[in-house]
């Protein structure tokens, strides 16, 4: 039987008593960044609130560096693991450098008197995390943005095993949500911190996670690798999507398809169609693709936005009939769009693609 630094093992948890989420059994080695995903409301945090004593167990046990959650005292739990959740602090007359600090009271006395070696690993803590230069600032005059990245530098300054995080990324902005999340991999990578997370972008969640855990309903609904659980229909069903696409291939996410007759044809190949693609998108225009190839950048989300796309298998000549296809469409458009392809000996029959819209009088160069 494989062990493992923290597992969940027939856990249920809610309030007053009455369990949310029922017989969830996790086992998560040390150093790994596992990520729960799922809807608005379906108990992600309360898992997390569950998990780090916030929230007695309802049912099952907690146990990790082999010895049960609930063995630790408090202070020996803090010196072991780090939470940052989503309830906002606001601490009277408190400094961005004092609120890290606090990350240090576990290993301090009781007067909390930092010495000059935590007085470094704050400093250390702040410089992870970009926030060297609001210090001296008031924690509750500062963005939500640099709120989180102070709150992540107090979790480091305690110096965990293992640091969970509510939402880590809500507030920030593209650049601060990369940097925060090298800094989890670079703790879970580098220094064997085990990192316990929720996110609601299911793209970062799919680049940064070695497990995943999608909640919904009253079990745990699927838990895996990202390779496994980042499948178009399995995240169609955990969202309940009917109004857009997730594409696991690029991990992008894509509104739904434009409705009506599709009177445009785009030609293309190699990602030139694209942004023709999204630009009949955003006016809602159908519009067909091809004659794509099915390994062609093009037609993994060409899938997703045409009304049809006509393809042919991969480094094959283009068949006639495939031909003809294309050219039955394009006679049913009114514009042909040639976003740009390149030519070679087996599909040149793009090219007489072209010569028909030309001669129809609906050609047009992207």
């Amino acid at each position: 039987m494989k062990e493992y630094y923290f597992q969940m093992d027939q856990l249920s948890v809610g309030y007053n008593g009455r369990p949310l989420i029922k017989d969830i059994n996790i086992g998560i080695t040390q150093g790994e960044i596992v990520t729960l995903i799922g809807p608005n409301g379906a108990g992600k945090s309360t898992i997390l609130k569950s998990i780090t004593r916030q929230l007695a167990l309802i049912g099952g046990n907690v146990t990790f560096a082999e010895k049960s959650l609930s063995d630790y005292s408090y202070k020996d739990l803090s010196c072991k693991m780090a939470v940052v959740l989503t309830q906002r602090l606001h601490p009277e007359l408190m400094t961005c450098h004092d609120v890290v600090a606090t990350g240090r009271y576990p290993y301090t006395g009781r007067l909390g008197v930092l010495s000059p070696e935590d007085e470094a690993i704050v400093d250390e803590s702040m410089r992870a995390v970009h926030a060297q230069d609001i210090g001296s600032r008031d924690f509750n005059a500062i963005s939500d943005g640099q709120r989180q990245r102070v709150l992540l530098a107090r979790a480091i300054c305690q110096q965990p095993d293992i640091i969970i995080l509510d939402e880590p990324t809500s507030f920030l902005d593209v650049r601060h949500k990369l940097e925060l999340l090298a800094i989890l991999r670079n703790m879970a990578k580098e220094k064997g911190i085990t990192v316990i997370m929720s996110l609601h972008e299911i793209d970062l969640a799919m680049k940064i996670s070695d497990k995943i855990v999608c909640v919904k309903g009253d079990h745990i609904f699927r838990y895996g690798d990202p390779e496994e659980i980042f499948e178009e229909q399995m995240l169609r069903d955990l969202y309940e999507i009917d109004n857009g696409f997730f594409d696991p291939r690029y991990g992008s996410i894509e509104l739904p398809a434009p409705t009506g007759e599709p009177k445009t044809l785009v030609l293309s190949s190699s990602g030139s169609g694209i942004p023709v693609y999204r630009r009949l998108q955003k006016k809602n225009e159908a519009f067909v693709a091809g004659i794509l190839y099915t390994n062609d950048v093009d037609y993994q989300l060409a899938r997703l936005l045409a009304a049809e796309v006509i393809t042919e298998e991969p480094f094959q000549p283009i068949k006639e009939e495939t031909y003809e296809k294309a050219l039955a469409l394009l006679k049913k458009c009114n514009r042909v769009i040639d976003a740009g392809f390149t030519t070679g000996p087996i599909n040149q029959p793009m090219l007489r693609l072209v010569e028909a819209a030309k001669q129809a009088g609906i050609y047009e160069k992207a």
